[in-house]
This record gives C-alpha cells, sequence and structure tokens, in this order.
C-alpha cells in the first residue's frame, strides 16, 4: 500500500471517451447516476471511517494502515464525483464529515461488515468489468475501464481486515460465528434487493440480476473461506426462493410508502413482516464449514 500503485491511475486520459448524456435513455441514466452517486457516497465513507480509526488508534503500523486505505477511498470517490459533473451532478461529500451523525458498533461487527464490503466489492467491480471485456459494445460509460485497478484497491483493504481479524482468533470462532452467518445474510441479501431496483442499468449492461447476484456470491464466499470458517449454501432451494420473497417485500413496502390511512399501515406492516420472515427463513439455511488456513494471504485472480 505505501508503494502506491494505483497512484496515477484513477486519472482521465485518452481512454475516456465523451458519454452523450443527453441522449441516454432516460431510466438509464437516472440508474447509472443512483449507482455512481451510491458508489460514490459508499466510498467516501469509507474514507470518514478509516480516518476516524486512524485517529482513534495508537498502534504506529495500525494508524499507517487506516491512513493508507483512506486515502484510497477518497481517490475513488473523488473521481466518480469528476463523472457525476459530467452529468451534471455534484455529490456534496464534505456534507457527510460535517452533518452526518455517527453510530457507535463493536469494533468486531466493523471488522465483519468492512471486510465484506470491501471483498463484496471486489467481486462486483470485477465481474463487470470481465463481462465488459468478453462485451465491450456494452460499455456505454467509460468508467468501466478503471473497474480493475479500482477493484484491485478494494481486494487490498479486505486483505488488510483479514489479517487484523487472523489475530484474534476469537473473532472467528465460538459465538461469533453466528454474527458472521448474520453479516454475510445481511450483505449478500442487501445487495440482491438493490440491484433489482436498478433493472434498466443491469439491461445496458446485458446483465441478468440473478446470474450477477449468484456470480458475485461465488466469489465472494471462495474468497471470504481466507478468514471465515463457514459460507453460505447459496445453492440452497430456500436461497434464491426467499431472495425473491424479500426484494418482492420491498418493493410492496416502497408502492405503500405514500398510503395513508389504516390500510396503508397495514400493507406496510405486512410488507415487513414478510421481509422478516423471508430473512429469518435465509439465515436458518444450513452453512458449509471448512477449515481456515494458516495464512490468510490472496492475490487477486479473477
Amino acid at each position: 500500500m505505501v508503494s502506491d500503485p494505483n497512484k496515477g491511475h484513477f486519472k482521465k486520459n485518452e481512454d475516456w471517451e465523451d458519454v452523450d448524456w443527453e441522449g441516454m435513455e432516460p431510466e438509464l441514466k437516472k440508474e447509472f447516476i443512483d449507482f455512481l452517486i451510491s458508489s460514490c457516497t459508499s466510498e467516501f465513507s469509507g474514507c470518514v471511517l478509516y480516518k476516524e480509526m486512524k485517529r482513534r488508534g495508537s498502534n504506529k503500523d495500525i494508524t499507517q494502515l487506516f491512513q493508507l486505505m483512506a486515502r484510497d477511498e477518497a481517490r475513488h470517490a473523488g473521481f466518480i464525483n469528476d463523472a457525476l459533473r459530467e452529468a451534471g451532478v455534484a455529490v456534496n461529500l464534505g456534507f457527510l464529515t460535517q452533518k452526518k451523525k455517527y453510530t457507535y458498533f463493536r469494533p468486531k461487527f466493523i471488522y465483519y461488515a468492512t471486510y465484506l464490503s470491501e471483498k463484496i466489492g471486489y467481486a462486483r467491480y470485477i465481474t463487470i468489468y470481465r463481462h465488459l471485456e468478453e462485451h465491450p459494445e456494452l460499455r456505454f460509460h467509460p468508467i468501466f475501464k478503471w473497474f480493475r485497478e479500482w477493484c484491485n484497491d478494494e481486494f487490498s483493504h479486505g486483505e488488510a481486515f483479514a489479517l487484523l481479524m487472523k489475530t484474534d482468533p476469537k473473532l472467528t470462532s465460538g459465538i461469533n460465528v453466528y454474527w458472521i452467518k448474520f453479516f454475510l445474510t445481511a450483505v449478500y441479501a442487501t445487495m440482491y434487493v438493490r440491484d433489482h431496483q436498478r433493472p434498466a442499468f443491469h439491461a445496458a449492461l446485458g446483465v441478468d440480476v440473478d446470474w450477477y447476484g449468484q456470480e458475485v456470491f461465488r466469489k465472494t464466499s471462495e474468497l471470504s473461506k481466507q478468514i471465515f470458517p463457514i459460507t453460505l449454501d447459496i445453492d440452497h432451494p430456500r436461497w434464491m426462493a426467499n431472495l425473491k420473497r424479500l426484494r418482492a417485500a420491498n418493493v410492496t413496502l416502497a408502492d405503500a410508502a405514500d398510503q395513508k390511512g389504516l390500510g396503508g399501515m397495514i400493507t406496510r406492516t405486512g410488507a415487513r413482516l414478510q421481509a422478516a420472515l423471508a430473512f429469518v427463513s435465509l439465515y436458518t439455511i444450513p452453512t458449509k464449514s471448512h477449515a481456515v488456513p494458516v495464512s490468510t494471504r490472496l492475490e487477486p485472480a479473477y
């Protein structure tokens, strides 16, 4: 990380073609901008988190590690924000640090969630990048050309959190295995639901959302074996069925958001109950166990 191999990567060059934002299909434009804004705020939130962890740390190696990861996340966020400006949109990143309230989480929960966020981010970006390598005619925006180096930063950040968890075996054993299962289930389910909210975006990429989700889950599960003693059984009959139930409940909840009166309240309550039942069904699917390797070290290979 100190060598900063991607230092000069996140800059526009001759590979950055002009984008006809005005000629872009309206629904695709809306969903793509939403994707970019979500990615930008996620990256910058990571920067804020890592800077806060650096500020609170006392070990020189650990504080340097978080400073380097904050550097990468800030660079990603700035690059995406620059792309958004071409569409006439700009995210006020300073707002996140000035106005957003901080919520305290136990360190282990930050480790689980952030490790998975980085590894699933790698899996998402590299899957899209490899798909567009095979189908360059579907690359409707030049930012996709930058996904390989971008996702390699995500990969290295995940490696850092794997090492941190490796230093305390209690984090990945005993009762904490149930927490790992919870975060795996929650992160996968959230991704599935959110991706289905962008059908035009995925259609433009030529990607089936269900296929894409399962492909990302497989990659992430394989990578997470480096530190987690379990993986989710994503081929279990209840897996996809309950992801679809969760998605349907989310759609119902969104449609009923502005409904007033008793009818709206009943609809929203029913949707929340359906979502909860679907999540419980996902969580109770038996997991697959394996021996965790002595060394966590991995290299990006997808």
